[in-house]
């Protein structure tokens, strides 16, 4: 299991506050001779501070030459009690290359070797990529290269040229750090020798089983493989069988996979289980004390049918020609507390995954569906923002307080959407009591969603699918799941509170996490106005469109037959939002700051927020360490949970179709590339390829500014939101692929 990346660094344990302002014994104050511009932060954030990284550096560049540990030690007056430290964190430098270490193991700084650091990136087919640290151009590495690493593995390179295809061309002078220390894949005999071949096919390498070390695995099974020997130019890597998973179609082996294969902490640590057993199931009245009581107040949670957590509750009154909008999140950090076992795993976790049948939870399910899922008619602590909405639909003001409530009902999506739709059904007759409530709920969301259309919000038409299971774990069918009303209206509830946050924030001079979401590169924004250009469309904004702008021009294309053409490309366009402290809006939102404040039981950045809140409301500083380190931490792990979940769901549909090989379906082009096109097929919701040399008798040529592929000689073309009809070819459960042909 990783440890965290939000950690302080081994060597850089988080300083005690000492009383009477007195320094450490080896501090920088016994060494007068070292100027160290960056001592105050490195006093702050650790116990023994030792030279900073820019000093290091410094020294080092001002040599001139390679540096011994001895004399960079004397340079910077490195003390006795500061040698340990000191040494890690070069070995810190070494580890992410700022540093390296010639064949006498002297020092140098990379930047004066006319190295290039950054990351393995391998492909199936043997060859890969080193991904710069320096946001330069991609290095090919080609297979000769690639024998002496495996994906993930950070390396020092030169660059060596171009190859056949003009591509520059790296050749690894050093690796850094190794990225994987263990592999899942499936073992398999090769002429009397075991192998593990990696389920992650990055990782084009198969591993030697020396004989003994195969715990008794039979050929075919799922392991996990311990490398007990790293890949080298001649030397094929090793590994020892540590686990034996199963076969490869039992039911839920698809997760217990991912969960190795994307190294997802899946087992709580016995330090959360000790923490976990001390909760009592019910809310004490010591932890109610001081609160604001909302007991009274029906509050209700609407989710899904399936949800187990329930993070909000909400309430909506009439105030003036507006609404008062209540907001009542779980305080997960009343019972979470900063370094404490619990918070350090759920750090290390990042966020809850949702497999199909299975969640992995952020948190110990003592609390994520006990006492801080805000269940129905039991006592719950929460923190609250309570807003004022204006009849605008815009928050005219907004305080937040910690309360303690009890949820009226738990309500579900469709059951909401039936009330609303039929208030005097027999549903709502059942819950006549909170009809009037919900009433008032939907009539402020039609406020908030008339102030989300002046903002000029993007809001890209999606389309979501559930998988239904029979009792062997197996896709029994996959459906559509309709967005109607309710879920509408708890999202913009949840938006508004969001915003309030960060606001609320930001106004005190708080650090936190930002969602942010930024708009397009000018590379994309060129590549989008390029093609928009041929449809007779154009993008507003100049340089720097606004999300209005985009509304603009997804609001002209709605019934246009080449929509769902012009839609994708138009959100491919857009970056990832991630988690930083460095607000810079969210563009798809169209807020100009913007924050995770609603879902604590499962995404550690609002859990963060929460912590930042109360420290405000308590005139207080909260400082979890370093608010960049956990940005890039957090947004590491969405996007670890979203690879894991698309792999399990790709699994299950193979799995699925794979007895369907043969038959024909209608569908639509959802993605044009180079070697192909991925059709969705009509009412299956199932994706598949189609090579380009199966498109037909020509050669097909992939136009990347149209999105599409273009037949040389007979001038057929296949792009996003064409309608074919395919043939199922293959299905191959190893790889996750599903294979068509045209059935024309």
């Amino acid at each position: 299991m990783k440890k965290s990346t939000t950690k302080p660094r081994a060597a850089e344990k988080p300083r005690k506050r000492r009383s009477g302002g007195k320094e450490s014994a080896g501090s920088a104050v016994k060494a007068p001779s070292r100027v160290d511009p960056h001592y105050s932060r490195e006093q702050l954030k650790y116990e023994e501070p030792v030279p900073s990284r820019e000093l290091i550096l410094e020294t080092l560049n001002a040599q001139g030459v390679p540096v011994s540990d001895a004399q960079l030690r004397k340079l910077l007056h490195v003390t006795d009690s500061e040698q340990e430290g000191f040494n890690r964190r070069l070995g810190a430098m070494q580890r992410e290359g700022q540093i390296m270490r010639n064949r006498r193991d002297a020092i140098c700084v990379v930047t004066k070797l006319d190295l290039i650091t950054g990351t393995v990136q391998g492909h199936p087919d043997g060859f890969g990529f080193l991904t710069r640290d320096d946001k330069g151009p991609d290095l090919f590495l080609g297979p000769h290269e690639m024998a002496k690493v495996l994906h993930g593995d950070r390396v020092a390179a030169r660059e060596s040229g171009l190859d056949r295809r003009g591509r520059a061309e790296g050749k690894i002078v050093e690796v850094l750090t190794r990225a994987n220390t263990r592999v899942v894949g499936r073992l398999h005999n090769e002429h009397g020798v075991l192998v593990v071949i990696a389920e992650n096919k990055r990782i084009s390498q198969d591993f030697l089983v020396p004989p003994g070390e195969s715990m008794k695995a039979k050929p075919g099974n799922v392991v996990v493989a311990e490398i007990i020997q790293q890949p080298a130019p001649h030397a094929q890597p090793i590994a020892r069988v540590i686990e034996v998973l199963g076969n490869y179609a039992d039911p839920g082996m698809e997760i217990e996979i991912a969960l190795r294969k994307h190294d997802l902490p899946y087992v709580f640590p016995a330090a959360v289980e000790r923490a976990s057993a001390a909760f009592t199931p019910r809310v004490s009245k010591q932890d109610m004390a001081g609160r604001t009581d909302l007991r009274k107040l029906p509050l209700v949670t609407i989710d899904g049918e399936t949800a187990r957590d329930f993070d909000d509750a909400v309430y909506a009154e009439p105030k003036g020609k507006g609404f008062r909008l209540v907001v009542a999140i779980a305080d997960v950090s009343h019972y979470v507390g900063h370094g404490d076992a619990l918070d350090i795993e759920a750090r290390n976790r990042g966020n809850s995954v949702y497999f199909p049948r299975r969640v992995i939870p952020m948190l110990p399910e003592v609390l994520s569906n006990g006492l801080c899922s805000l269940n129905p008619e039991v006592e719950r602590l929460c923190m609250v923002c309570d807003m004022t909405i204006d009849g605008r639909g815009d928050v005219g003001g907004y305080t937040f307080y910690a309360a303690v409530m009890w949820s009226h009902a738990r309500l579900t999506y469709t059951a909401v959407a039936d009330m609303l739709a039929e208030p005097k059904g027999e549903l709502a007759m059942q819950n006549k009591r909170l009809l009037p409530h919900l009433q008032h709920l939907h009539a402020l969301y039609q406020l908030l969603l008339k102030s989300r259309q002046r903002r000029g919000a993007i809001d890209f038409d999606s389309s979501e699918t559930q998988m239904m299971f029979d009792a062997q774990g197996k896709i029994e069918r996959i459906v559509p799941v309709q967005r109607n009303d309710a879920h509408r209206l708890i999202e913009e509830c949840m938006l508004a509170a969001n915003v309030c946050a960060s606001g609320f924030l930001q106004k005190a001079g708080h650090p936190t996490l930002y969602r942010v979401h930024e708009g397009p590169t000018p590379e994309r924004l060129a590549g989008l106005r390029e093609f928009l250009g041929g449809f007779g469309l154009q993008v507003g904004g100049g340089e720097k469109p606004q999300a209005s702008d985009y509304a603009e021009v997804l609001a002209r294309c709605k019934g246009r037959p080449d929509a769902q053409l012009l839609q994708t490309v138009m959100l491919r366009s857009l970056r990832q939002a991630v988690y930083s402290p460095e607000n810079l809006g969210h563009f798809g939102l169209a807020y100009e700051a913007y924050t995770h404040f609603t879902s604590p039981i499962r995404r550690y950045p609002d859990l963060l927020v929460h912590r930042a809140i109360k420290a405000v409301l308590a005139g207080k500083q909260y400082k979890p360490g370093s608010w960049p380190e956990l940005g890039i931490h957090c947004s590491m792990t969405e996007r670890r949970a979203d690879d894991a979940t698309r792999d399990v769901e790709a699994w299950l549909k193979c799995y699925y179709m794979r007895d369907r090989v043969g038959e024909s379906f209608d569908g639509t082009v959802s993605s044009a590339v180079a070697f192909g096109i991925f059709v969705a097929l009509d009412g299956v919701y199932v994706e598949g390829l189609v090579h380009v040399s199966d498109l037909g008798n020509d050669y097909f040529h992939y136009d990347a500014s149209k999105h599409l592929l273009l037949g040389e000689r007979t001038a057929r073309r296949f792009r996003i939101g064409d309608r074919v009809r395919v043939k199922v070819a293959r299905v191959d459960i190893e790889t996750s692929k599903i294979d068509f042909v045209l059935d024309d």
